[in-house]
């Protein structure tokens, strides 16, 4: 893998994953997020990095984009390809979180969190695997997903985060199947409970005993860092999976397990 494209990619485990992307040899990398300083200052931070850990050459470059902008996700896939040839693998970490109970959960904050988690996911693949089919390169697409996708989360309420999840789960191995035969290749990662931004606001609602009871119900007794699924994505986007289509990868301490 050479060109890598990681949406979500300011911070958390986008960051994270582009990263592992950057230690395992892509040599071009495009960070794609929301917010235009936020992206630009987190390609900054990885060059630099890279320069520092004596990685390289490596040429990491912001796109910032609203993934659930279908326009805008083509115009940018096509300016990736422009600049580089192609593009070998697309990660899509871009993705909220809510918690509301379901008669209180706000219809607007529902419709956006599915464009994000869902929509916004299938936008960035497709426009990324029409370019892989045009140029004949193949090539591989990963979902994050969550254990969120197979279990209900107790006893934080978050419905419609649950439901997005399965949906991008089952979204996964339905477009494995679809575009097998152009050689692209379409699997999930399913995090567990991961130490993020995303999970402080979570822990604050909630209180200390929430992450008590995450921590209680999972068997290595910790929650996971975002490092703990660099080695399941680089996995994935490279031809060590090469015949790996349609899986998905539950990383959860052995949550799920029980």
């Amino acid at each position: 893998m050479q060109v890598c494209v990681i949406t979500g990619a300011a911070r958390g485990l986008g960051y994270s994953f582009a990263e592992a992307f950057i230690e395992s040899g892509s040599t071009r990398v495009a960070l794609v997020d929301l917010s235009p300083d936020a992206t630009e200052a987190a390609a900054t931070n990885l060059s630099e990095w890279a320069t520092e850990k004596g990685i390289g050459p490596v040429e990491v470059v912001a796109y910032p984009l609203n993934v659930t902008d279908e326009r805008a996700v083509q115009e940018s896939m096509g300016k990736i390809v422009e600049k580089w040839g192609k593009i070998d693998c697309i990660l899509t970490a871009a993705g909220v979180v809510h918690n509301y109970s379901s008669f209180e959960y706000p219809s607007e904050r529902m419709k956006s969190l599915y464009n994000v988690n869902v929509h916004g996911s299938f936008y960035c693949a497709r426009a990324a695997a029409q370019h892989m089919m045009a140029l004949g390169t193949g090539g591989s697409i990963i979902f994050i997903s969550s254990m969120s996708g197979r279990i209900v989360n107790w006893p934080q309420l978050q419905m419609p985060y649950n439901a997005s999840k399965a949906a991008v789960r089952q979204m996964a191995a339905s477009l494995a199947c679809e575009w097998a035969e152009h050689q692209i290749r379409v699997n999930a990662i399913s995090p567990g409970y991961i130490e993020t931004s995303m999970t402080g606001p979570i822990v604050e609602k909630y209180g200390r005993g929430m992450l008590d009871e995450w921590i209680r119900g999972t068997p290595m007794k910790r929650l996971g860092l975002p490092e703990d699924l660099k080695g399941a994505a680089v996995l994935l986007a490279s031809d060590a999976s090469k015949f790996t289509t349609g899986s998905e990868l539950v990383i959860d301490g052995g949550y799920t397990c029980l």
